[in-house]
């Protein structure tokens, strides 16, 4: 049985008088997939963007395989082991590929994975290492994006939105390269993505937003086969 790398209970995050964030309680285990659905405005962002520490929770823990990741700088919290991915492929466009994925190493010196490691995952990397960031195509930049994250040797990885504006095809790849990575990097994926029905086909299990609580949560297959479920939260 796989270790729980990620354990969040009864979190609880406010912007203000909107609860974003009210009182989830979720776990991410070593090597699998844990997708979060759910509407906009469900809080499935917000979930991530207070993992990570980029908001701070009203109350509430995350644990890092038993250490508690509250109060601590986000830099920090990187070293420890968490990555996020945020939406929109946030990868710098003048620099070279290369040049981006260096900067995934920043906070864990000789620590940091390879790049080489990176264009073993991601081919199409390696024949764009020198060319800006910029005249990369859409896949290509969400392959440098999470390639980058991964230069940090996380042992959690926090994707949102990863398929946002990208062809279907192209979709489906992505969301193959994340579930063989949790795989083969045993590392603990939690996925935000608005795509239900793809999500739920690389997850192992998934856990379903509505106005920052969790309505239903199971693993991935009953999820998809709950069809009152579907029509209700998961739009297919």
């Amino acid at each position: 049985m796989s270790a729980t790398l990620l354990q969040v209970e009864g979190l609880v995050t406010e912007y203000g008088p909107v609860r974003a964030v009210d009182g989830v309680d979720l776990s991410v285990s070593e090597g699998a997939v844990t997708a979060v659905l759910g509407a906009n405005g469900a809080g499935k962002t917000t979930l991530l963007r207070t993992i990570s520490g980029l908001v701070r929770p009203r109350s509430g823990t995350v644990e890092l395989e038993g250490r508690s990741l509250k109060g601590l700088a986000v830099e920090r919290i990187v070293r420890l082991g968490v990555a996020h991915v945020p939406e929109g492929r946030g990868v710098i466009t003048e620099l070279t590929t290369e040049e981006n994925l260096a900067l995934g190493g920043l906070w864990r010196g000789r620590g940091a994975m390879p790049v080489e490691e990176v264009y073993e995952l991601f081919p199409p990397l390696r024949e764009r290492r020198r060319q800006p960031a910029g005249s990369l195509s859409g896949g290509e930049r969400q392959m440098l994006s999470i390639g980058r994250a991964l230069v940090a040797r996380p042992r959690v990885l926090l994707l949102d939105e990863p398929s946002l504006g990208l062809a279907p095809l192209v979709s489906r790849e992505i969301m193959e390269l994340v579930r063989r990575m949790a795989a083969e990097r045993s590392v603990a994926v939690l996925l935000v993505e608005q795509n239900a029905r793809s999500a739920l086909a690389v997850a192992d299990r998934g856990v379903v937003l509505n106005l920052g609580r969790i309505v239903a949560e199971g693993d991935a297959s009953d999820l998809i086969a709950d069809e009152d479920l579907r029509r209700a939260y998961l739009g297919f």
